[in-house]
């Protein structure tokens, strides 16, 4: 017969075993959801600046550039948010990646439009985001959620400062945007792009035993 004692650890085990309530709803994920959120609020204020569209240098773009820089540091923040509090979730990894493609796609659709970016990066970026979104949904068909790699984070970073310094460069004046912002924000979106080929060949290598039935 079971002592008190034993009771007392069955019903410890129990409350461990018991999932824990709107597991979904962590502060992390909370600030995901608002970063998507806040992603369209970004691309309307952006392109409510004429002067940038007409591609004249806009001391007014500034606040653009700050506030994209902001969407973009928050990746960090929901990240850190998830990991100190121990609430790294399946709803977290999946949407978290979804943040960082619109923060990507809609500054990238935004550059393009005021001269600042070519349209063979968008298309790469998107058809990779295809190919992996796909990816994603074959193996959580099967039960496996594949998060960020560490490739994939270091494409993501490398893209949203070259897209940062991009936007900064029609803030400053010519002799620094020019000579020495736009040069490497260029390059940093050409490394960029070498990373996002390189991840997604990547990430469908480590699916690939998923695709085999």
């Amino acid at each position: 017969m079971p002592t008190e004692q034993q009771n007392k650890q069955q019903d410890k085990e129990l409350e461990r075993e018991e999932p824990k309530p709107h597991r979904r709803w962590t502060a992390a994920n909370i600030v995901t959801v608002i970063r998507i959120f806040l992603i369209p609020v970004w691309y309307a204020v952006a392109m409510m600046n004429p002067i940038s569209v007409q591609g004249e240098f806009s001391p007014s773009l500034l606040g653009v550039a700050i506030f994209y820089i902001v969407l973009a540091l928050t990746d960090k923040l929901d990240g850190y948010l998830a990991r100190s509090r121990n609430e790294v979730t399946t709803f977290g990894k999946f949407l978290d990646p979804i943040a960082d493609k619109l923060v990507v796609v809609f500054a990238l659709v935004f550059l393009l439009q005021i001269n600042l970016t070519d349209a063979l990066l968008l298309l790469i970026v998107i058809a990779r985001e295809f190919l992996v979104a796909g990816l994603r949904m074959v193996t959580a068909s099967k039960g496996v959620v594949v998060a960020a790699s560490n490739l994939g984070k270091a494409k993501t970073f490398t893209t949203m400062a070259g897209i940062s310094g991009m936007l900064l460069v029609r803030c400053l004046p010519p002799e620094v945007g020019l000579t020495v912002v736009l040069p490497l924000s260029l390059t940093l979106l050409v490394v960029a792009m070498i990373l996002t080929l390189w991840s997604g060949i990547d990430y469908f290598v480590k699916c690939w035993k998923y695709l085999a039935d």
